[in-house]
């Protein structure tokens, strides 16, 4: 089943004077960043943002003060070049975007969490966190961290059959390179993901399924939850996270 965000904690759907009111009530601006990148043959480029926006979904709906902004479906994805389809704006270019989109979204809201879907946007993402911390204003990167294969493997093809069944072509889903990241991540550094994976895959998403991703995802909502808690404890949650 799709994972779809609530009508009432969309955030581009409120008017002006709606988005003040609920920013004036201590509303927190969740906002998924993913990327447009080749995840194997067997998953969507859509992937990594698909995931940032059902965990947007999720927070929202156990928290009433949550609202989610739309997401960004570029990143910084130079390690997938050579793959048909990745949409990369680079490191610089997606530091500079989230700057000025933060500076502009905390004229409104007081509290940002960039929901971050895809590792290659980390260090940029928190280098604008950094800068923008030094002036003054409350944004904090939450980077979803899980055991198993690196990308396009049994974790990702697990979620994305739990969030979006009918795009995953099961049939297509074959090993890559299933060496570990430590040993993997010189050669990635050197040389992108092709060096190392003619199929786009790292790990082996063979045996992925829709429970193993509910569970996932239930747990990566839990942490996301329990951080948000710990950065402002002085909201409150509405309901459960199942």
């Amino acid at each position: 089943m799709v994972e779809s965000v609530a009508e009432h904690t969309v955030a581009a759907r409120l008017t002006w004077p709606e988005a003040g009111s609920r920013a004036a009530a201590g509303a927190i601006l969740a906002v998924p960043i993913g990327a447009t990148e080749q995840h194997g043959p067997h998953l969507p480029l859509s992937t990594d943002t698909d995931i940032a926006v059902a965990l947007c979904a999720r927070l929202a709906e156990s928290r009433s003060d949550v609202l989610v902004a739309p997401a960004i479906p570029y990143g910084a994805s130079g390690e997938h070049a050579g793959f048909a389809g990745t949409l990369s704006i680079g490191q610089a270019a997606l530091e500079l975007l989230i700057i000025e989109l933060c500076r502009s979204a905390t004229d409104t809201f007081d509290r940002i969490v960039l929901v971050n879907g895809h590792g290659g946007n980390l260090e940029p993402l928190r280098k604008a966190e950094a800068l923008l911390r030094t002036e003054s204003r409350d944004v904090r990167v939450f980077m979803p961290r899980y055991p198993g294969d690196p990308h396009a493997g049994r974790a990702e093809t697990s979620m994305q059959l739990a969030l979006r069944p009918d795009v995953v072509r099961t049939e297509l889903a074959v090993a890559g390179d299933t060496r570990p990241l430590a040993e993997l991540l010189p050669l990635l550094r050197a040389g992108g993901v092709r060096a190392v994976s003619a199929n786009g895959v790292l790990g082996d998403p063979t045996g992925a399924n829709a429970d193993e991703g509910t569970a996932l995802l239930t747990q990566l909502t839990t942490d996301l939850h329990e951080q948000i808690r710990l950065w402002w404890p002085v909201a409150s949650p509405k309901g459960s996270l199942t």
